[in-house]
Protein backbone atom coordinates (compact mmCIF):
# COMPACT_ATOMS: atom_id res chain seq x y z
CA UNK A 1 0.00 0.00 0.00
CA UNK A 2 2.79 2.46 0.75
CA UNK A 3 4.91 1.29 -2.16
CA UNK A 4 1.38 2.57 -4.13
CA UNK A 5 1.39 5.75 -2.74
CA UNK A 6 4.68 6.56 -3.51
CA UNK A 7 3.85 6.03 -6.94
CA UNK A 8 0.35 7.61 -6.50
CA UNK A 9 2.40 10.99 -5.48
CA UNK A 10 4.56 10.72 -8.54
CA UNK A 11 1.94 10.57 -10.72
CA UNK A 12 0.53 13.33 -9.13
CA UNK A 13 3.57 14.90 -9.90
CA UNK A 14 3.36 14.99 -13.82
CA UNK A 15 -0.77 15.48 -13.24
CA UNK A 16 0.51 18.83 -11.54
CA UNK A 17 2.16 19.69 -14.68
CA UNK A 18 -0.20 19.03 -16.98
CA UNK A 19 -2.57 20.52 -15.55
CA UNK A 20 -0.56 23.56 -15.43
CA UNK A 21 -0.57 23.56 -19.30
CA UNK A 22 -4.23 22.43 -19.65
CA UNK A 23 -6.08 23.91 -16.88
CA UNK A 24 -7.11 20.65 -15.66
CA UNK A 25 -9.38 20.70 -12.26
CA UNK A 26 -7.49 20.16 -9.65
CA UNK A 27 -8.83 16.55 -7.47
CA UNK A 28 -11.79 17.56 -4.81
CA UNK A 29 -11.87 15.68 -2.11
CA UNK A 30 -13.96 15.66 0.98
CA UNK A 31 -12.56 12.77 2.87
CA UNK A 32 -10.78 14.40 6.39
CA UNK A 33 -8.89 11.94 6.07
CA UNK A 34 -7.01 12.83 3.23
CA UNK A 35 -3.26 13.03 2.08
CA UNK A 36 -2.49 15.96 0.76
CA UNK A 37 1.04 16.43 -1.14
CA UNK A 38 2.98 19.28 -3.27
CA UNK A 39 2.13 17.54 -7.01
CA UNK A 40 6.11 18.87 -7.45
CA UNK A 41 7.38 17.81 -4.29
CA UNK A 42 5.51 14.52 -2.54
CA UNK A 43 7.35 14.34 0.17
CA UNK A 44 5.60 17.61 1.50
CA UNK A 45 2.41 16.69 2.92
CA UNK A 46 -0.39 18.78 5.17
CA UNK A 47 -3.83 19.51 5.18
CA UNK A 48 -6.05 21.03 2.75
CA UNK A 49 -5.37 24.82 1.99
CA UNK A 50 -1.96 24.66 2.24
CA UNK A 51 0.61 25.36 0.22
CA UNK A 52 4.59 24.14 -0.52
CA UNK A 53 7.36 25.58 1.10
CA UNK A 54 9.30 24.86 -1.33
CA UNK A 55 7.45 26.00 -4.60
CA UNK A 56 4.21 27.97 -3.67
CA UNK A 57 2.19 25.45 -5.13
CA UNK A 58 -1.57 24.10 -3.22
CA UNK A 59 -0.91 20.93 -2.08
CA UNK A 60 -3.55 18.45 -3.28
CA UNK A 61 -5.36 15.57 -2.35
CA UNK A 62 -3.86 12.16 -3.23
CA UNK A 63 -6.57 9.40 -3.95
CA UNK A 64 -5.21 7.53 -0.70
CA UNK A 65 -6.22 7.83 2.60
CA UNK A 66 -4.08 8.55 5.72
CA UNK A 67 -3.82 5.23 7.13
CA UNK A 68 -4.84 5.72 11.33
CA UNK A 69 -2.44 4.66 13.83
CA UNK A 70 -3.16 1.08 15.06
CA UNK A 71 -4.96 0.47 18.24
CA UNK A 72 -4.76 -2.92 18.30
CA UNK A 73 -3.07 -4.68 20.78
CA UNK A 74 -2.33 -7.54 18.46
CA UNK A 75 -0.97 -5.57 15.83
CA UNK A 76 2.94 -5.94 14.63
CA UNK A 77 4.60 -3.35 16.91
CA UNK A 78 8.64 -2.95 15.62
CA UNK A 79 11.44 -0.06 17.18
CA UNK A 80 10.61 2.51 14.60
CA UNK A 81 14.76 2.70 14.94
CA UNK A 82 15.54 -0.88 15.22
CA UNK A 83 13.11 -2.80 12.98
CA UNK A 84 14.45 -6.31 14.54
CA UNK A 85 13.02 -5.41 17.77
CA UNK A 86 8.76 -6.09 17.75
CA UNK A 87 6.56 -6.83 20.30
CA UNK A 88 3.37 -5.38 21.57
CA UNK A 89 1.41 -1.75 21.75
CA UNK A 90 2.97 -0.21 24.44
CA UNK A 91 6.46 -1.92 25.11
CA UNK A 92 10.29 0.15 24.63
CA UNK A 93 12.76 -0.77 22.50
CA UNK A 94 15.82 -2.33 24.82
CA UNK A 95 18.49 -0.94 22.61
CA UNK A 96 17.43 2.73 21.93
CA UNK A 97 14.58 3.36 24.68
CA UNK A 98 11.80 4.40 21.68
CA UNK A 99 8.35 3.42 22.25
CA UNK A 100 7.40 0.56 19.89
CA UNK A 101 5.06 1.55 17.15
CA UNK A 102 2.81 -0.36 14.35
CA UNK A 103 5.06 -1.83 11.91
CA UNK A 104 5.67 -0.35 8.82
CA UNK A 105 4.27 -1.55 5.37
CA UNK A 106 7.34 -1.22 3.70
CA UNK A 107 9.78 -2.46 6.26
CA UNK A 108 11.03 -5.01 4.63
CA UNK A 109 12.99 -2.46 1.58
CA UNK A 110 16.15 -1.59 1.19
CA UNK A 111 17.94 1.76 1.00
CA UNK A 112 21.22 3.15 0.42
CA UNK A 113 22.95 6.65 1.02
CA UNK A 114 24.50 7.43 -2.54
CA UNK A 115 27.51 10.21 -1.24
CA UNK A 116 29.85 12.39 -3.05
CA UNK A 117 31.75 15.65 -2.74
CA UNK A 118 32.53 18.56 -4.77
CA UNK A 119 35.27 18.49 -5.57
CA UNK A 120 35.94 15.09 -5.07
CA UNK A 121 38.46 15.09 -3.04
CA UNK A 122 38.68 16.99 -0.29
CA UNK A 123 41.23 19.28 1.67
CA UNK A 124 41.38 20.06 5.76
CA UNK A 125 40.70 24.00 5.92
CA UNK A 126 38.92 24.10 2.14
CA UNK A 127 35.42 24.81 1.22
CA UNK A 128 33.16 22.14 -0.54
CA UNK A 129 29.95 20.61 -0.64
CA UNK A 130 28.77 17.28 0.75
CA UNK A 131 25.99 15.44 -1.31
CA UNK A 132 23.79 12.65 0.59
CA UNK A 133 20.93 11.31 -2.19
CA UNK A 134 18.95 7.93 -0.66
CA UNK A 135 18.00 5.42 -2.96
CA UNK A 136 15.77 2.43 -2.58
CA UNK A 137 17.92 -1.14 -3.82
CA UNK A 138 16.70 -2.04 -6.92
CA UNK A 139 14.78 1.46 -7.95
CA UNK A 140 17.73 3.51 -7.71
CA UNK A 141 15.26 6.65 -9.83
CA UNK A 142 12.62 6.36 -7.32
CA UNK A 143 11.48 9.07 -5.12
CA UNK A 144 12.81 8.56 -1.32
CA UNK A 145 10.23 10.59 0.26
CA UNK A 146 11.38 11.47 3.98
CA UNK A 147 9.85 11.27 7.52
CA UNK A 148 10.86 14.11 10.17
CA UNK A 149 12.31 12.37 12.34
CA UNK A 150 12.75 14.62 15.26
CA UNK A 151 11.90 17.54 13.83
CA UNK A 152 14.03 16.64 11.00
CA UNK A 153 14.38 14.67 8.33
CA UNK A 154 18.09 13.66 8.17
CA UNK A 155 20.52 13.31 11.37
CA UNK A 156 24.27 13.52 10.54
CA UNK A 157 26.21 12.97 12.70
CA UNK A 158 30.10 13.74 12.10
CA UNK A 159 33.17 12.30 14.05
CA UNK A 160 36.72 11.37 13.77
CA UNK A 161 37.46 8.09 12.97
CA UNK A 162 39.25 8.07 17.00
CA UNK A 163 36.08 9.75 18.41
CA UNK A 164 37.57 12.79 19.34
CA UNK A 165 35.82 14.96 17.43
CA UNK A 166 32.25 15.09 17.06
CA UNK A 167 29.18 17.31 15.51
CA UNK A 168 25.44 16.86 14.89
CA UNK A 169 23.97 18.97 11.93
CA UNK A 170 20.93 18.73 9.17
CA UNK A 171 21.80 18.47 5.63
CA UNK A 172 19.44 21.02 3.48
CA UNK A 173 16.86 19.42 1.24
CA UNK A 174 17.23 19.63 -2.81
CA UNK A 175 15.25 19.81 -5.60
CA UNK A 176 16.93 16.48 -7.12
CA UNK A 177 16.03 14.85 -3.53
CA UNK A 178 19.39 14.91 -2.33
CA UNK A 179 20.36 16.69 1.04
CA UNK A 180 23.57 18.95 1.32
CA UNK A 181 25.88 19.90 3.61
CA UNK A 182 28.33 22.77 3.44
CA UNK A 183 32.18 22.48 4.20
CA UNK A 184 33.36 25.95 5.33
CA UNK A 185 36.97 27.20 4.58
CA UNK A 186 39.17 27.71 7.47
CA UNK A 187 38.22 30.65 9.38
CA UNK A 188 34.53 31.37 7.81
CA UNK A 189 32.08 32.33 10.38
CA UNK A 190 29.31 29.39 10.62
CA UNK A 191 25.92 31.41 9.25
CA UNK A 192 23.44 30.20 12.06
CA UNK A 193 26.21 28.75 14.25
CA UNK A 194 27.13 24.95 14.88
CA UNK A 195 25.24 21.97 14.41
CA UNK A 196 22.82 23.18 11.22
CA UNK A 197 23.88 22.74 8.07
CA UNK A 198 27.60 23.17 7.83
CA UNK A 199 30.47 21.65 9.06
CA UNK A 200 34.34 22.37 8.49
CA UNK A 201 37.26 20.01 8.69
CA UNK A 202 40.45 21.85 10.17
CA UNK A 203 42.49 19.02 10.19
CA UNK A 204 42.42 15.98 7.84
CA UNK A 205 42.76 12.21 8.62
CA UNK A 206 39.67 9.57 8.83
CA UNK A 207 36.42 10.69 9.55
CA UNK A 208 32.93 8.75 9.53
CA UNK A 209 29.87 9.96 8.66
CA UNK A 210 26.74 8.36 10.56
CA UNK A 211 23.62 9.66 8.44
CA UNK A 212 20.36 8.70 10.60
CA UNK A 213 16.88 8.84 8.38
CA UNK A 214 13.51 7.37 7.99
CA UNK A 215 12.02 6.53 4.40
CA UNK A 216 8.04 7.12 4.50
CA UNK A 217 6.27 3.76 5.14
CA UNK A 218 9.47 2.29 6.18
CA UNK A 219 11.66 1.83 9.28
CA UNK A 220 14.45 3.98 10.83
CA UNK A 221 17.79 3.68 8.45
CA UNK A 222 21.26 4.28 9.36
CA UNK A 223 24.38 4.64 6.79
CA UNK A 224 27.67 4.32 7.77
CA UNK A 225 30.02 6.51 5.24
CA UNK A 226 34.15 6.80 5.72
CA UNK A 227 35.49 9.95 4.73
CA UNK A 228 39.15 10.72 4.33
CA UNK A 229 40.31 14.62 4.47
CA UNK A 230 43.53 15.57 2.96
CA UNK A 231 46.29 18.02 4.91
CA UNK A 232 47.95 17.60 8.31
CA UNK A 233 46.29 14.95 9.81
CA UNK A 234 44.72 15.11 13.74
CA UNK A 235 47.03 13.70 16.11
CA UNK A 236 45.05 10.31 16.87
CA UNK A 237 43.37 10.18 20.54
CA UNK A 238 42.87 6.99 22.51
CA UNK A 239 40.59 6.89 24.93
CA UNK A 240 40.79 4.17 27.90
CA UNK A 241 40.18 5.84 31.27
CA UNK A 242 36.19 5.85 31.79
CA UNK A 243 34.56 9.45 31.79
CA UNK A 244 31.08 9.63 33.57
CA UNK A 245 30.77 13.50 34.68
CA UNK A 246 31.57 16.16 32.31
CA UNK A 247 31.88 20.15 32.36
CA UNK A 248 29.88 22.14 29.95
CA UNK A 249 29.21 25.90 29.62
CA UNK A 250 28.54 26.04 33.34
CA UNK A 251 27.18 22.81 33.88
CA UNK A 252 27.73 20.09 35.34
CA UNK A 253 26.32 16.55 33.43
CA UNK A 254 26.67 13.05 35.39
CA UNK A 255 25.84 9.87 33.98
CA UNK A 256 25.26 6.48 36.20
CA UNK A 257 23.82 3.20 35.59
CA UNK A 258 21.24 1.87 37.82
CA UNK A 259 23.81 -1.53 37.97
CA UNK A 260 26.64 0.28 38.89
CA UNK A 261 28.61 -0.54 35.85
CA UNK A 262 28.16 -1.08 32.13
CA UNK A 263 28.00 -4.14 30.85
CA UNK A 264 26.89 -6.53 27.65
CA UNK A 265 23.41 -8.75 27.20
CA UNK A 266 21.64 -6.29 29.60
CA UNK A 267 18.82 -3.28 29.23
CA UNK A 268 20.89 -0.53 31.03
CA UNK A 269 19.11 2.18 32.66
CA UNK A 270 21.35 4.99 33.19
CA UNK A 271 20.48 8.11 35.13
CA UNK A 272 21.33 11.63 33.72
CA UNK A 273 21.87 14.53 36.42
CA UNK A 274 22.64 18.08 34.96
CA UNK A 275 23.21 20.25 37.51
CA UNK A 276 24.16 24.12 37.75
CA UNK A 277 25.68 26.14 40.41
CA UNK A 278 25.66 22.90 42.78
CA UNK A 279 21.88 23.07 42.31
CA UNK A 280 20.37 19.99 39.89
CA UNK A 281 18.39 21.82 36.98
CA UNK A 282 15.16 19.97 36.36
CA UNK A 283 15.15 17.92 33.43
CA UNK A 284 11.64 18.97 32.93
CA UNK A 285 12.83 22.63 33.17
CA UNK A 286 15.28 21.79 29.85
CA UNK A 287 14.02 23.30 26.42
CA UNK A 288 12.88 20.83 23.80
CA UNK A 289 15.50 20.18 21.45
CA UNK A 290 14.55 18.44 18.25
CA UNK A 291 11.72 17.01 19.99
CA UNK A 292 13.71 15.86 23.01
CA UNK A 293 14.92 16.65 26.15
CA UNK A 294 17.77 15.24 25.38
CA UNK A 295 20.01 13.73 22.47
CA UNK A 296 22.73 10.91 23.53
CA UNK A 297 24.93 9.57 20.66
CA UNK A 298 26.90 6.51 21.49
CA UNK A 299 29.63 4.99 19.49
CA UNK A 300 32.24 1.88 20.00
CA UNK A 301 35.88 2.61 19.73
CA UNK A 302 35.87 1.23 16.51
CA UNK A 303 33.68 3.66 14.55
CA UNK A 304 31.31 0.79 13.75
CA UNK A 305 28.44 0.24 16.76
CA UNK A 306 26.28 3.24 17.06
CA UNK A 307 23.28 3.94 19.21
CA UNK A 308 21.05 7.32 18.89
CA UNK A 309 18.88 7.70 22.48
CA UNK A 310 16.48 10.18 23.33
CA UNK A 311 16.14 10.09 27.23
CA UNK A 312 12.80 9.85 29.08
CA UNK A 313 11.99 12.19 31.96
CA UNK A 314 11.88 10.69 35.47
CA UNK A 315 11.57 13.29 38.63
CA UNK A 316 14.33 15.35 38.05
CA UNK A 317 16.92 13.56 36.19
CA UNK A 318 17.34 11.96 32.66
CA UNK A 319 16.45 8.38 31.95
CA UNK A 320 18.25 6.79 29.49
CA UNK A 321 17.64 3.25 27.95
CA UNK A 322 20.46 1.45 26.27
CA UNK A 323 21.85 -1.96 25.12
CA UNK A 324 25.32 -2.89 24.57
CA UNK A 325 26.16 -5.39 21.79
CA UNK A 326 29.68 -5.52 22.13
CA UNK A 327 32.25 -4.95 24.60
CA UNK A 328 35.27 -2.31 25.06
CA UNK A 329 35.63 1.77 24.97
CA UNK A 330 32.56 3.54 24.09
CA UNK A 331 32.49 7.36 23.48
CA UNK A 332 29.18 9.00 24.23
CA UNK A 333 28.13 12.84 23.81
CA UNK A 334 24.97 13.79 26.07
CA UNK A 335 23.11 17.52 23.73
CA UNK A 336 20.46 19.37 25.60
CA UNK A 337 19.44 22.81 25.09
CA UNK A 338 18.83 26.51 27.58
CA UNK A 339 18.52 29.87 26.34
CA UNK A 340 18.58 28.89 23.17
CA UNK A 341 21.97 27.08 23.15
CA UNK A 342 22.40 23.81 22.75
CA UNK A 343 24.93 22.44 25.10
CA UNK A 344 27.27 18.89 24.37
CA UNK A 345 29.08 17.16 27.29
CA UNK A 346 31.48 13.88 26.15
CA UNK A 347 31.89 10.56 28.24
CA UNK A 348 33.87 7.67 27.77
CA UNK A 349 32.21 3.94 28.86
CA UNK A 350 34.56 1.09 29.32
CA UNK A 351 31.04 -1.81 28.51
CA UNK A 352 32.60 -5.37 29.86
CA UNK A 353 30.62 -9.06 29.21
CA UNK A 354 27.72 -8.81 31.35
CA UNK A 355 25.70 -12.27 32.12
CA UNK A 356 21.76 -11.86 30.39
CA UNK A 357 19.48 -10.81 33.43
CA UNK A 358 22.91 -9.75 34.98
CA UNK A 359 21.16 -6.55 36.41
CA UNK A 360 17.88 -6.53 37.82
CA UNK A 361 15.59 -3.17 37.96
Amino acid sequence: MKNMLILGLALMGLLGVFAACNNTPKIVNNDPNAVYACPMHPEVTGKAGDTCPKCKMDLEATSQSAAPVSADANAAYACPMHPEVTGKMGDKCPKCGMALEPAKANAANQYKMAFSSSPATLEAGKAAMLSLKPEMVGQPSAPVPHDLHHEKKIHLIVVSKDLSYFEHIHPDYQADGSYQIKVLDKGAKFTNGRGHNETLFERGGDYVLFADYMPTGASGQLERIPLNIGGTPYKPVIFSKEKLTAMVDGYTVTLASSGGKFVTNNQMHIEGTIMQGGKVVPAESLENYLGAKAHVVVIHADAEHYLHVHPDVAGNKLDLHATFEETGIYRGWLQFQTGGKVHTADFVFNVTEGKPGELKH
